[in-house]
């Protein structure tokens, strides 16, 4: 799916911010431009800026060549695999985890949390991973979360206790980077007319991660216990981790100008300096850890400002929620009701991913096109809400899938049916998201970034609570009713991008980060 922003997300929010404001833009020397003095305070007033040559550069992510650019893709897809393989991959497991590690084994909630405390841990990740990234680049900062991974999927493959094996995997979903940093860096090596297919690439990755998770996880377990799944993300782990320490380099400009500048005035002997250094001595940076800081309370900040993101991301996260929702009581549905064998009942995972893989395409090749049919029966004025017609219908379709989901247990009905209520709510569920998605970063331009960071941040809670209501409501309602619960939550919010698309104009220019300019 393509999806433009109105800024360039590569670069710091609030430099940015200044720089807009700064019409008047130093001179800048390239890779191979003559060296022209940029007096923008008597402080700087010697020193040059160093910018990427206009007529080529060899150091600019946006020149380098097309097959390494996708190759950078590929390496970020295929993490992104790894980091859902290994998520999901437990689903199945969970009961067994917990009973080998001396759990309760009549205890729902701890088999529930062995999946859904992974988001927990993913919900700390961005606020600390997305500023550093910023402050240090992109290289150091994948390459320590990566290593961090592999460190915390070893501790959950030794654990023996279920304490650490859940402290482990927080610890492993806190060490994820990709959600984060994925699409930043696919902002840095392409255009923005060329970032749709790059995108959908590192999108599609977590879909095929969790559609085979379950089903090899099921197999290797049957054979040589629960273990061995877990040592087998690990050496996935260490596989990517080789990969971008061989052969990744560093994207961020920020970063890339900022290593320039320092060898030029190391060979010199005189002051050099980036456009982004400037701004952060004119706006009264306060040094790296109060950036870090202020980077990290930004995405707060933009959330509490906008009372339409709180609506969104309240709406978005609880539609994430059920997948997590579904996928903790299916394995034991397909034991208990259908009496499957776990590789069979793995294999059953992958419908979610079919139907969520289907709807990715199909939002791929209609949400521009409808865009550009209300922009243009807007008198050619496009608005973010135009983005929000599909999530409409998604909205109205999640509702009866998770109710069909529940009842179909309940009543015993064959397993098509139950494979294809999941399907269904697979796709319903990215015909949700990614509108909603792409209408954050179309509503928040300059601040997409920021107000993505709590969009996560937010879904990550859900995803970890809301779940861990699901074995009260079976226990006492059996599962269809306590998903007609589900589902009745699911319809009372339906109408919410509805409303976001009639009223959400009017709702943004009460804040300033999405006021009409």
């Amino acid at each position: 799916m393509t999806m433009t922003a109105t800024t360039d997300e590569t670069q710091p929010l609030l430099l940015r911010a200044a720089a807009t404001n700064n019409p008047a833009a130093p001179n800048a020397i390239g890779a191979g431009g003559s060296a022209t003095t940029a007096p923008q305070s008597a402080a700087d007033s010697e020193s040059t800026v160093v910018d990427f040559d206009p007529c080529g550069d060899p150091d600019n992510p946006l020149e380098w060549p097309a097959a390494f650019r996708w190759s950078v893709v590929l390496m970020l897809a295929m993490t992104a695999f790894t980091v859902t393989f290994t998520c999901i991959s437990v689903v199945p497991l969970a009961n067994e985890i917990g009973r080998d590690l001396g759990g309760d084994a009549r205890s729902k909630a701890a088999s529930v949390l062995l999946v859904t405390i992974w988001e927990l841990g993913e919900a700390a990740g961005p606020l600390l991973i997305a500023p550093l990234s910023e402050m240090v680049g992109r290289y150091r900062v994948v390459n320590t979360a990566n290593a961090l991974f592999i460190v915390a999927t070893l501790l959950a493959a030794t654990s023996a206790s279920l304490p650490q094996f859940v402290a482990a995997r927080m610890l492993t979903g806190l060490a994820v980077a990709t959600n984060v940093l994925s699409p930043a860096i696919v902002g840095d090596i392409f255009v923005s007319e060329q970032r749709g297919g790059a995108l959908s690439l590192v999108f599609l990755a977590p879909l095929l991660g969790g559609a085979v998770g379950p089903a090899i996880s099921g197999a290797i377990a049957e054979r040589a216990g629960w273990r061995a799944v877990v040592w087998l993300s690990a050496a996935l782990a260490v596989l990517c981790e080789l990969l971008f320490l061989t052969f990744f380099r560093e994207t961020y400009k920020v970063t890339i100008l900022r290593r320039r500048a320092a060898r030029l005035a190391r060979e010199s002997g005189k002051p050099f300096r980036t456009e982004f250094d400037g701004e952060e001595e004119s706006g009264g940076g306060s040094g790296g850890l109060g950036r870090l800081r202020d980077a990290m309370l930004r995405p707060v900040t933009v959330l509490a400002g906008s009372s339409v993101l709180v609506i969104v991301c309240l709406y978005g996260s609880v539609c994430f929620a059920y997948y997590y929702v579904i996928t903790v009581t299916l394995a034991d549905i397909l034991r208990d009701v259908y009496h499957l064998p776990p590789v069979q009942a793995g294999l059953c995972f992958i419908t979610v991913s079919l139907g969520s893989a289907v709807a990715v395409f199909a939002c791929n090749r209609s949400l521009d096109p409808i865009y550009i049919r209300l922009r243009d029966a807007n008198k050619g004025v496009g608005q973010p809400e135009h983005r929000l017609p599909v999530a409409i219908g998604g909205a109205f379709v999640m509702p009866a899938t998770v109710a069909a989901y529940g009842w179909a247990a309940a009543l015993h009905l064959p397993l098509p049916a139950l494979l294809a209520s999941m399907a269904v709510l697979g796709a319903a569920l990215m015909f949700t998201m990614i509108p909603l998605m792409a209408y954050v970063v179309d509503a928040f331009g300059l601040y997409s970034a920021s107000a993505m960071t709590g969009v996560i941040v937010v879904r990550c809670l859900v995803g970890t609570f809301l779940p861990l209501t699901t074995a009260p409501l079976v226990d006492n309602f059996g599962y269809g009713w306590g998903f007609t619960v589900f589902a009745a939550l699911s319809f009372a919010i339906a109408p919410v991008p509805a409303l976001v698309m009639r009223y959400g104009a009017r709702w943004r220019q009460k804040s300033e980060y999405t006021r009409d300019q």
